[in-house]
């Protein structure tokens, strides 16, 4: 049975190294400290995110998934990133750096990092923000992410990497997965799109999708809830392939697309992305 819901109420709670949001029923917990990462994210007193310090769900920038070999270019400039996946990089810098709070209110909080961090490899200047925006009734929670920069040009990418638990208890069942995407990308052996294009398979999956008219996947935990993970962007990527946990991943673009389908941040065209969460009770 589903929990009893809280009573409602609006609030934000911050200390050191967290800030909660809740409105509601629900909670949103960030941690700016850990790659600006959401920690928790609770309904009605039940956790949807798998928890640790590298779950809860991340961002990902200024690259998403693997870049192959850990390179890409800009113009005739050819820059190689750490190979943390090797022998690719893997899911850019801002997870493993600590972001600054800009802001807060009750419901919403703004967050800031430098690409150019002395701690971060990256080799370009510029900024990247993220607003979290939890509804007044509750219901649904929006993320917003932009890089900008008012100094040289340079390819990026942007999304989030969240680690939906599989199961929310004991004696209930796993989550479903329901999406209809108009292709899947094939995979090679090194993990990353050949750049031929398959009719959707069964899965389990570590693939990336593509949605033209954007992102729409529904996790159903039966007898329990129902979130929907909505975007303008037209790539997701699911992997489900851990016990634990199924990831639901928009994106600006595919695994390694900062090479293969590169979107210029320049001084006057930064680049802006956002997803929500919405949910209702069974």
């Amino acid at each position: 049975m589903p929990p009893t819901p809280a009573p409602h109420r609006v609030g934000c709670v911050s200390s050191r190294d967290a800030i909660t949001l809740t409105a509601g029923d629900a909670e949103v917990t960030v941690r700016p400290d850990n790659g600006c990462r959401v920690q928790s994210l609770r309904i009605g007193g039940t956790e949807l995110l798998r928890q640790g310090e590298r779950y809860g769900c991340f961002p990902m920038v200024p690259w998403c998934g693997r870049m192959r070999d850990g390179q890409f270019r800009n113009g005739g400039l050819q820059h190689r990133m750490p190979l943390n996946a090797p022998p690719h990089a893997i899911h850019g810098t801002g997870r493993n750096l600590p972001w600054r709070t800009a802001r807060h209110s009750d419901t919403t909080a703004t967050f800031t990092y430098e690409l150019a961090d002395p701690h971060a490899p990256w080799p370009y200047p510029g900024t990247v923000t993220q607003l979290v925006e939890l509804a007044a009734d509750g219901s649904a929670v929006t993320f917003t992410m932009g890089i900008e920069t008012y100094d040289d040009s340079f390819p990026a990418q942007a999304g989030w990497h969240p680690w939906f638990l599989r199961n929310l208890g004991k004696d209930t069942e796993d989550v479903r997965l329901d999406f209809a995407p108009a292709w899947q990308e094939q995979r090679g052996e090194d993990k990353l799109p050949t750049g031929k294009r398959l009719d959707p398979t069964p899965g389990p999956w570590d693939d990336c999708f593509g949605m033209p008219d954007g992102v729409d996947v529904t996790l159903t935990w039966p007898g329990q809830l129902e979130l929907k993970v909505s975007s303008r962007e037209q790539w997701v990527v699911v992997f489900d392939e851990q016990e634990a946990a199924v990831c639901v991943e928009p994106q600006t673009g595919p695994p390694n697309g900062i090479n293969t389908e590169p979107r210029l941040v320049t001084p006057i065209d930064p680049l802006e992305t956002s997803m929500t969460w919405s949910w209702r009770r069974l």
